[in-house]
C-alpha cells in the first residue's frame, strides 16, 4: 500500500483561507480514496483540528518540536507539504517524496523591506530544494515561481482550487442583519487586502452598506479603516464582522448587492469563486491572480481613486443587470472544483511512487 501524509499544520489558523484549502482538499482526497487497499492518506495534524476528518482517520500528531525533529516517516512514501513556507518538512529521510503547494509570493508585492523579502525566498528556496514536485494554485503563481525560484528539473504544476460548497444559509440571534443592500467582503484584516479603498463607494452609494469580515491580523489596519470610515463620515454604514461561521458567511454571500475584494496580492482568491458561485456580481483589483479568477466575468478596478471605483461599479451593476449574468456567472464558478483538484493531485503523487 501507498501512503501519503497530507500536512494540515496550517488548520490551527481557523477563518484562513490555508484552512479552508487544507480542510476542502484534505476531506475530498479521503472521500476519493475511501478503502482503497493501493492508497492511504493520513493527517498531519493539531489535536484541535483531528475531528475534520473524522476518529477513524489515521493521524500524526502534530507538535511544534517537530520543527526540528520530525517523526519517523519510514513506512509512508508521500509528504505533501501543503503550506510553501512550512517549517514541517521531511529532513532525515530522504527516500520520502515531497509535494510542495506554493499558493503565492505576496510578500513580493507587499510593503516590506528587501532583507525581509530575501528572507522569506530563501526559505521558500529551501523547501523548493527539497521537494520532488511542485504544485502553485494559479498560473499567476506559477509564473512568479519561476522567475523568482529555482526549480531546477523539478516538474511545476499549475492545480486552481475548488470553490467551496457553501453551507445553508443561517444568520444567529447574534448575526448582524443588514436592513439595506450590502457590499461584501471577506479576508484577513491586513493592509495587502485593501478593504479601505471600497469606504468612498459608501460615500457615492448612501443606500449601500459594507460588510467585511474575517479574522484580524492587523489591529492597526483595523484602526485605520475606523478612522477613514469616519473621515469620510460613512462609519454608519460599515460593519466589521470580524470571524463568522460558515452558514453566515452562505448567508451574506447569497444576499450581498455584489461582493468586492480590491486586494493587491492574492495567489487565487477563494472568496472570489465562493461569491461567484451563487452568481453574484463581483468587483476586483485587477492585481496578481484576480484576473485569472474571476476572467471575464468579474469587473475590474484599474486603479482606487473615486471616481474610478465609482465609474467600474455602476457600470458593473448595469452590464450585470442588462446581460443577466447571474447564470454565466455560476457556469464560470464550475472551473473551480475540488474533485476535479483531487484527481490532478493524486496524478502528481503517483508521478512519484
Amino acid at each position: 500500500m501507498r501512503r501519503i501524509v497530507f500536512d494540515c499544520e496550517r488548520m490551527k489558523y481557523s477563518n484562513t483561507g490555508l484552512y479552508h484549502y487544507c480542510l476542502n482538499l484534505g476531506q475530498h482526497i479521503q472521500q476519493k480514496l475511501g478503502n482503497s487497499q493501493e492508497e492511504q492518506i493520513t493527517f498531519f495534524s493539531p489535536s484541535e483540528t483531528r475531528q475534520a476528518f473524522g476518529d477513524d482517520a489515521p493521524y500524526i500528531a502534530q507538535h511544534s518540536l517537530q520543527k526540528f525533529f520530525m517523526p519517523s516517516l519510514r513506512e509512508y512514501d508521500i509528504w505533501h507539504c501543503t503550506y510553501q513556507n512550512s517549517y514541517y518538512v521531511p529532513k532525515r529521510n530522504r527516500k520520502i517524496k515531497v509535494v510542495l503547494t506554493i499558493h503565492d509570493l505576496n510578500f513580493l508585492y507587499e510593503d516590506k523591506t528587501e532583507s525581509r523579502k530575501n528572507r522569506y525566498l530563501e526559505h521558500l528556496q529551501h523547501n523548493i530544494n527539497r521537494s520532488d514536485a511542485i504544485v502553485c494554485i494559479s498560473d499567476f503563481c506559477r509564473k512568479d515561481v519561476l522567475q523568482f525560484c529555482k526549480t531546477g528539473n523539478k516538474p511545476v504544476h499549475v492545480i486552481l482550487n475548488g470553490a467551496n460548497n457553501l453551507s445553508a444559509p443561517d444568520l444567529m440571534s447574534s448575526s448582524y442583519k443588514p436592513k439595506r443592500p450590502f457590499l461584501f467582503s471577506l479576508g484577513v484584516i491586513c493592509p495587502k487586502k485593501n478593504f479601505h479603498v471600497l469606504l468612498p463607494l459608501l460615500k457615492l452609494n448612501r443606500h449601500l452598506e459594507l460588510l467585511i469580515a474575517g479574522r484580524t491580523n492587523d489591529r492597526e489596519y483595523l484602526k485605520f479603516i475606523y478612522s477613514a470610515a469616519r473621515k469620510l463620515r460613512v462609519d454608519e454604514n460599515l460593519r466589521m464582522l470580524g470571524c463568522i461561521s460558515e452558514g453566515e458567511k452562505s448567508w451574506y454571500y447569497r444576499n450581498c448587492y455584489a461582493f468586492a475584494l480590491p486586494s493587491v496580492a492574492e495567489g487565487f482568491g477563494l472568496p472570489v469563486a465562493e461569491a461567484m458561485s451563487v452568481g453574484k456580481p463581483v468587483f476586483l483589483s485587477n492585481r496578481t491572480a484576480l484576473p485569472e479568477v474571476g476572467s471575464n466575468m468579474a469587473f475590474y478596478f484599474q486603479d482606487f481613486s473615486e471616481t474610478h471605483m465609482q465609474r467600474v461599479f455602476t457600470k458593473g451593476m448595469q452590464t450585470y443587470r442588462d446581460n443577466k449574468m447571474e447564470q454565466a456567472i455560476v457556469k464560470h464558478s464550475e472551473n473551480f472544483n475540488w474533485d476535479k483538484a483531487v484527481e490532478q493531485y493524486l496524478a502528481v503523487y503517483r508521478s512519484l511512487y
